[in-house]
């Protein structure tokens, strides 16, 4: 076990939060921090670290209880707004996915597909306040003889409303590019033919999971920004892969680690959840998420202060090697190449084009270091870490 000259407890933070004596910083703050103190006197002054991401990440959706209703009904198919949600759970309740089209949407009979509505528009219009056409049918029963249902609803109203997604806040992502001929359309934006193009999303060194690559602080129970409110992380995500390889700062150089994460729907704010149409793809959820990183010792100090020229993403062929399940690694860029616009590649200049929004990544780490600093916001205690192997 490695020994550091500076030992925190996550307790100790919080009294410090409490009392207002805490010292937050932002990810991208830390860096200077460190360069210039070094990471003892950093990790001496520093109690934590915040992050933020904010992209699309179709991995999203939302449990959603609509009842009670009178007769009682058990539906078995249930639509919102004529999109179809998961109704084999209970009686009344359900879950959207973010990427469910509308029933109607002729999806890529009309190619590229334009995915104008799809559950990730209808957990965005619940978060603004809209009103939504609830559908239900049934088979009825002798305790829940009722067979149709129709209603709007608003999320204010709803009796239980809860944002879960499985997975979320990928740790490192591929650098997508086109190698054929002909446009494609994929999950990562429009790709112009012969790599004219190269999109990525990633925050780079505000990324969550990139300020703590071992998930030495990250685990079940974790607080965090969800939405523009306060959510947890209930598990590792699906396809949480953490054996990859790695560089000397043990950051990934491919996708690794991914988050669960819940959160009350009813508290988030529009502009950090609403749904977004991918051309040729289909429908998604952009989704602001950011995580407080304590500074327990030195090593996380470190970690906390890695940059973009430090961290790297795999380039991947989306024309060929992705779509036949070979993924390999092109060549590598860093994020530091990426956000200046364009990066060398193949012997000639590439626009690179992020999906993800930087600007707002930036205010979200902003806004859980003023939540912290003001007493509103205690760091969760993991009761079980993100697995590392």
């Amino acid at each position: 076990m490695a020994k550091f000259q500076v030992n925190k407890s996550i307790q100790e933070i919080n009294e410090k939060i409490k009392s207002g004596q805490a010292v937050v910083v932002t990810a991208e703050e830390m860096i200077d921090i460190v360069k210039k103190k070094g990471e003892v006197k950093a990790a001496q002054q520093v109690d934590v670290v915040t992050t933020g991401t904010f992209a699309p990440m179709c991995s999203s959706g939302a449990f959603i209880n609509f009842g009670p209703v009178s007769p009682p009904i058990k539906a078995s198919k249930v639509w919102l707004n004529d999109v179809l949600a998961y109704a084999g759970i209970a009686a009344v309740d359900i879950y959207i996915g973010a990427t469910e089209p509308s029933e109607e949407d002729p999806l890529n009979k009309i190619y590229p597909g334009a995915f104008t509505y799809g559950g990730g528009h209808v957990i965005g219009d619940l978060v603004a306040g809209k009103a939504i056409k609830l559908r239900a049918e049934a088979y009825g029963t002798d305790c829940y003889p009722r067979r149709q249902y129709e209603k709007k609803i608003r999320l204010k109203n709803l009796n239980h409303a809860v944002l879960c997604n499985p997975r979320n806040a990928y740790q490192n992502y591929n650098c997508a590019v086109n190698l054929s001929k002909k446009t494609i359309y994929t999950y990562m934006g429009v790709l112009k033919p012969n790599a004219a193009n190269a999109n990525y999303s990633t925050s780079g060194q505000l990324s969550p999971l990139f300020n703590d690559p071992l998930y030495r602080t990250v685990g079940l129970g974790t607080r965090i920004f969800l939405g523009g409110a306060q959510g947890y992380v209930t598990w590792p995500g699906t396809q949480h892969r953490p054996r990859v390889d790695r560089g000397d700062n043990d950051t990934p150089l491919v996708p690794a680690g991914t988050l669960m994460v819940i959160g009350d729907l009813k508290q988030m704010d529009p502009r950090w959840l609403f749904g977004v149409s991918i051309l040729g793809y289909g429908c998604s959820l952009a989704v602001g998420l950011g995580v407080p990183i304590p500074i327990l010792d030195e090593e996380m100090a470190r970690y906390t202060a890695v940059s973009d020229e430090e961290l790297f993403a795999p380039i991947v062929d989306y024309s060929e090697d992705y779509p036949k399940g070979i993924g390999k690694t092109i060549d590598q860029v860093s994020y530091a190449k990426l956000k200046s616009g364009s990066f060398r590649f193949n012997g000639r200049e590439v626009q690179a084009v992020p999906l993800s929004s930087l600007p707002r990544a930036r205010e979200i780490a902003e806004t859980l270091k003023k939540w912290i600093s003001k007493g509103e916001f205690l760091l969760g205690e993991p009761q079980h870490f993100l697995p590392t192997v």
